[in-house]
């Protein structure tokens, strides 16, 4: 089984990719900008608000998927500012305090839009014995 998530980005069939993408067990998220519910950027300049925005978005894909936040195993956050990690390691700790995924944080020089701030993956497991 191979199910396609989408979450309306303009970007997903202009580079050809899915928000998330679930086999069997397995379900991998991909790079999730702050982009605002009616688009634009969301919490322009807000490290903190902006890593909140990608986690929702991540959350919502992960539901359509079928799998709840807390079997993330796996987050990857990309920091166009690295020296202001403590802001989004504060919200990504709000959302995973409890989860601890593995995590990785690193810089990056650039993402698409130059407003956006962070850009985070995740990968997430359906417990055993939940249906497919």
């Amino acid at each position: 089984m191979r199910q396609l998530v989408s979450s309306g980005s303009p970007y997903e069939p202009q580079i050809g990719f899915s928000r998330a993408v679930r086999v069997g067990s397995v379900v991998a998220v991909a790079g999730t900008a702050p982009v605002a519910p009616g688009g634009g950027v969301a919490a322009p300049g807000d490290l903190h608000g902006q890593t909140l925005r990608c986690l929702q978005i991540i959350e919502a894909a992960l539901a359509e998927a079928g799998v709840p936040l807390a079997n993330v195993i796996r987050t990857r956050v990309m920091l166009t500012d690295v020296s202001r990690w403590q802001e989004a390691a504060r919200a990504h700790g709000e959302v995973f305090g409890a989860i601890r995924p593995a995590s990785t944080f690193v810089e990056v020089k650039g993402l698409i839009d130059p407003g956006w701030l962070v850009e985070i993956e995740a990968d997430a497991v359906v417990e055993a014995g939940a249906a497919a």
